[in-house]
């Protein structure tokens, strides 16, 4: 696929940044874009390589040495056509996903692998501007009824499947504008909201509908929702939020990283009535989690004008080369710094917060941490010891825990009787995306855990054809790696 000798001549290249002093000014995307010849070289680098392991890092199955070899014969509703067949939101994944398609490269193994989620978000692009992505409603209904629980990118892959078998389908949505974590959760300088916006527009004309404002298992009775629809699909994600169980826990100014977040993408959108406001500015703020949330406290941080940013991390420091016992075409745990990072963050790795301090009034100013170390113990997991001699005291207004989840909400589960695993997991495997309760299906965080886009996205368009299955005992939606969209 490509250029047989591209890899050859041309080098890796990716969107440049605008620079660090001017992109904290304001929540816009602040990526770059390439040359049309630029991107077209990039597919070029894509190889002949016989069995593109990419496929298999990518939860999708996309078909990646096709449409990097349409875009680099300037083929781009080609292109365009071949990845919706197998991604119904590549603007979301073009942009969030850490691509681990990108570390399976066979060209990765001892060169920079293919820029395939640049290329990803070009093709798209192209396609949005050129009026390619249009709305293709079903021809017949199948006078079933699904309601979908949630409206992040699970919910949405899900509802968008089934809606082209032909079933009428309902999203159901606790906050007042649909999306989920890609709203309110993803900073507007990754993804600006007007992108889920056009999807949404697409998706309505479709025939989906959305009732958003409406809490299932609060606002509205689980067991009732199942007597009105033919089957409902738990797409609500992993949102039950890791707390740091220490002294002083219950300060004000010790923040959960998804309240800060969410907050000022409700700030963002111009919405003025926030209740109490969480900001950064003139303050000295501590980040405490090195993942993808703590990544873009950062960056909202320094947009806010916070007077220092600090990164804490548990683990230790990984290296920028690929592990020895994390083999390609695996996914490595290495380091890995994101442009938030790049603005000014000071990150420390092995070192954990032992204590919150506040002061007369309850106000947080201050914290203790420890230096720890992973000790080995062969057959067993690393043990956690903490280093002897190394208690620090740190100034900090503003500490934003952002220590990933525990699970899902279990309001739903227990109104509905479902079996879920210790860690308030839905329970349902992969053969059918079916809970213990006949009709109801689970898909994305809330059945895996937390998780990435790509594999939400996966996830719902998988459970999609499985319920399509119950409802009609056969489907033509397609499983992973299998196109549907109608060709551009």
């Amino acid at each position: 696929m490509g250029k047989t000798t591209g890899f050859l001549e041309f080098d890796r290249k990716v969107e440049a940044y605008a620079p660090a002093e001017d992109r904290v000014k304001n929540y816009k995307e602040f990526t770059l874009p390439m040359k049309e010849k630029e991107i077209k070289d990039q597919g070029a680098r894509c190889m002949d390589c016989g069995i593109p392991f990419c496929h298999s890092g990518c939860p999708l199955g996309n078909l990646i040495p096709d449409f990097n070899d349409a875009v680099y014969r300037g083929k781009w509703a080609k292109a365009a056509n071949i990845l919706h067949a197998t991604n119904n939101f590549p603007e979301f994944t073009g942009r969030l996903c850490p691509a681990p398609c990108e570390e399976a490269c066979v060209l990765g193994i001892n060169e920079d692998p293919v820029s395939i989620e640049n290329i990803e978000k070009n093709i798209v692009e192209t396609a949005f501007k050129n009026g390619w992505v249009v709305a293709n409603p079903p021809t017949e209904r199948t006078g079933k009824t699904v309601a979908v629980i949630g409206s992040g990118p699970a919910g949405l892959a899900a509802a968008q499947q089934l809606n082209r078998a032909g079933h009428t389908v309902t999203v159901f949505e606790r906050d007042e504008k649909p999306g989920g974590l890609l709203r309110y959760g993803i900073p507007d300088f990754k993804m600006e909201k007007h992108i889920i916006d056009r999807r949404l527009a697409i998706l309505e004309e479709e025939g989906i509908l959305f009732e958003c404002g409406v809490h299932i298992g609060v606002d509205k009775k689980a067991d009732d929702l199942k007597s009105q629809f033919d089957a409902v699909v738990l797409c609500g994600g992993a949102t039950v939020r890791r707390n740091l169980p220490i002294k002083g826990a219950d300060l004000k100014g010790v923040t959960q990283a998804m309240d800060f977040l969410a907050q000022n993408n409700r700030r963002v959108d111009g919405i003025k009535d926030l209740g109490e406001e969480i900001l950064a500015k003139n303050k000295n703020v501590i980040v405490i989690g090195g993942g993808d949330t703590g990544s873009d406290c950062i960056g909202t941080s320094f947009r806010h004008g916070a007077k220092s940013v600090v990164n804490f991390e548990i683990m230790p420091m990984a290296t920028t080369e690929r592990p020895e016992d994390q083999p390609w075409p695996f996914w490595p745990m290495r380091l890995r710094t994101s442009s938030s990072h790049k603005e000014g963050a000071e990150r420390f790795f092995s070192i954990s917060t032992k204590e919150f301090i506040g002061d007369k009034n309850g106000n947080l100013k201050g914290l203790i941490t420890t230096e720890v170390e992973w000790k080995k113990v062969p057959g067993q997991r690393p043990v956690l010891k903490e280093v002897e001699g190394t208690e620090k005291q740190w100034d900090c207004d503003l500490a934003l825990l952002a220590l990933g989840f525990t699970g899902s909400e279990m309001s739903v589960a227990e109104q509905l009787g479902l079996e879920a695993d210790t860690r308030t997991n839905i329970k349902a495997t992969e053969k059918d995306y079916a809970t213990n309760v006949p009709g109801v299906f689970v898909a994305g965080d809330q059945r895996r855990g937390q998780s990435l886009i790509v594999w939400a996205i996966s996830e719902g368009r998988q459970a999609a054809h499985h319920v399509d299955v119950f409802l009609t005992g056969s489907s033509n939606l397609p499983l992973k790696g299998e196109g549907d969209l109608p060709k551009i």
